[in-house]
């Protein structure tokens, strides 16, 4: 592993500052066990970088600053007495605000749990903290995690790094956003339907979602906060600026709870491959139902070719389940699994059987298909968990001959911004023609309805996407250790990273208002330009890039309080 350049070889700030927080994480656990660099010091840098560009992106909405900087200073203390060291060890790290943090406020982005501050970490929380991450602050999303776009009434729009106009995706878009733009040093999300691959892939950065049920789901939200019940199809992941962060993290965070672990542990395999000329791919590239942007399915094609040239195998003629088969399979699942979760209210949910009972027995439009999901029946539910179980065994069948399966994340690059209050009105533009809103999220479900793990890669071409599904094993469900970048992987010739605009152009967003960084201050805006690639892989996660748009909301501090949970029902 490379060695970050010792401080004393780093430019002044800001340019010093860029060159630490673009490193990835696992080399910045490394130079802090080296003691090349401080655990405070690596914080401030980011805390900078957070007054700097936060105004222009909206990414972080609450920071913990204070008590921070007092774990940052006894994990320096620690490494000097040379005790033993877990391995994030001093590393500040953020959460996306669904997730939640003891004593931290997570709100869901609704403004019911506005003063909601949870008594307990999440599980994965926990193990984060008992691995050495300081968690110093939250990231935005939609509503109760009910879009694929961020924005909310109580924080405001979310900017993606790479172009304000545009959406950092959803619901995990102010985690890739803040990953994407140096904010943090990694990032821990959610993934019903894509809330983790569309905004790695809109962002440019790297994600995975873990198979469902190795990584403990409680403390999210939705369902209610208190809730104990896993969210079906839910998976806790990683977002991260490298593939190794990924495998790093998911040690971390993957094996059962408390209650579980009596009777059981998980062993995750090692790659199965020695190198990339051993691997058998297939990719799905294209699909006459769900067409997918030219632009991106000439990237893909430039990737199969170049994992050729490496000497992999790639089969671009692959074709697996349906993809409305799929779709619709995950749609019972997600939107099933809210209600049974309680994640939806009785009010809401009275509401939806009385737009069943309403509608006409052909009535297929997307209003009445939601609705007849989420109050489906018992019977129905468990009718689409058995589908799954047999799509699940069809991939089983497929990884027996491929280690890893090529497809879109989503049909387009990111997409502008758009607020259009009736979700169901929205639209797309993939080749010159609108299509739905919804199919946004078509290729994601594909592999989620079997609750397979799966990934998006890092790629510094502007409007481009892809993810990698990777074989999984019935016990361990797990991708392998080793990665690769495809081409086009955002470097320059000399070797370093290539950063959003904002980092590129320098500090583009207003003079921030004065005062300590845990203090409220506006958010304005600013970014630069591009987009990537998303990519499955063994392990199960995804990653992207994109852009953003302006908002005059508050950064706020940490508050007190508590609040009800309401829901939404879009599932995602």
């Amino acid at each position: 592993m490379a060695k970050i350049a010792a401080l004393d070889d780093l430019p002044p700030r800001p340019e010093r500052d860029g060159a630490v927080a673009f490193a990835s994480a696992t080399e910045l656990v490394a130079a802090l066990r080296r003691r090349d660099l401080s655990s405070r010091e690596l914080f401030e840098t980011y805390l900078r970088r957070v007054e700097r560009h936060n105004p222009a992106l909206n990414a972080v909405v609450t920071l913990d600053a204070e008590r921070a900087l007092a774990q940052a200073a006894a994990a320096n203390e620690a490494i000097a007495r040379g005790e033993p060291v877990g391995p994030l060890h001093g590393l500040p790290i953020t959460v996306k605000d669904s997730i939640e943090t003891a004593g931290l406020r997570t709100t869901a982005g609704a403004a019911a749990l506005a003063d909601h501050v949870p008594e307990r970490d999440a599980d994965v929380v926990a193990r984060l903290r008992s691995a050495g991450a300081i968690v110093f602050g939250k990231t935005n999303l939609p509503a109760l995690a009910g879009d694929i776009q961020t924005y909310n009434d109580l924080f405001g729009t979310t900017n993606n790094p790479w172009d304000p106009t545009r959406t950092p995706g959803g619901s995990s878009g102010g985690s890739a956003a803040a990953i994407a733009a140096g904010l943090s040093a990694l990032e821990l999300g959610g993934d019903l339907g894509g809330s983790l691959r569309i905004p790695a892939h809109f962002c440019g950065v790297y994600g995975l979602k873990p198979t469902w049920g190795i990584v403990p789901g409680r403390g999210h939200i939705p369902p209610p906060p208190g809730t104990l019940r896993d969210l079906d199809v839910m998976a806790f992941g990683p977002l991260a600026r490298a593939a190794v962060d990924l495998d790093r993290c998911l040690s971390v965070i993957a094996g059962p709870n408390a209650e579980r672990a009596v009777a059981w542990r998980l062993e995750l395999p090692p790659p199965r491959r020695a190198s990339l000329a051993e691997y058998r791919l297939a990719a799905w590239l294209d699909d006459p139902d769900w067409s997918v942007d030219a632009e991106i399915v000439s990237l893909y094609a430039r990737l199969a070719e170049a994992l050729r040239g490496a000497g992999a195998r790639v089969d671009a003629d692959v074709r697996f389940a349906p993809l409305a088969e799929a779709h619709g399979v995950a749609q019972r699942l997600i939107q099933g699994g809210l209600a049974l979760a309680g994640a939806v209210p009785d009010e809401a949910f009275r509401a939806q059987l009385d737009r069943v009972a309403a509608a006409a027995a052909d009535d297929d439009t997307p209003p009445v298909r939601r609705a007849r999901t989420v109050t489906q029946r018992v019977r129905d539910y468990g009718v689409a968990q058995e589908r799954r179980l047999r799509l699940k065994a069809a991939w089983a069948d497929f990884f027996r001959e491929y280690d890893a399966f090529l497809c879109p994340v989503t049909p387009t690059a990111a997409i502008p911004h758009d607020q259009t209050p009736d979700r169901d009105a929205r639209t797309i533009t993939v080749n010159g023609a609108a299509r739905p809103y919804n199919d946004l999220q078509t290729w994601c479900r594909r592999s989620g309805s079997s609750t397979s793990r799966s990934s998006s890669p890092r790629s510094g071409a502007p409007r481009r996407g892809c993810r990698w599904v990777s074989r999984s094993s019935a016990r361990t469900s797990r991708t392998g250790r080793r990665s690769t970048s495809p081409a086009g992987s955002p470097r320059s010739s000399a070797g370093s990273r290539r950063r959003p605009a904002t980092e590129r152009c320098g500090n583009t967003s207003a003079r921030p208002r004065r005062g300590s960084i845990s203090r409220c201050r506006r958010t304005r805006e600013r970014a630069g330009h591009s987009c990537v690639d998303g990519i499955q892989g063994r392990r199960g996660g995804r990653r992207s890039r994109h852009r953003a748009p302006k908002t005059d909301r508050h950064l706020p501090r940490q508050v007190t309080g508590a609040g009800r949970a309401v829901c939404s029902t879009n599932g995602d």
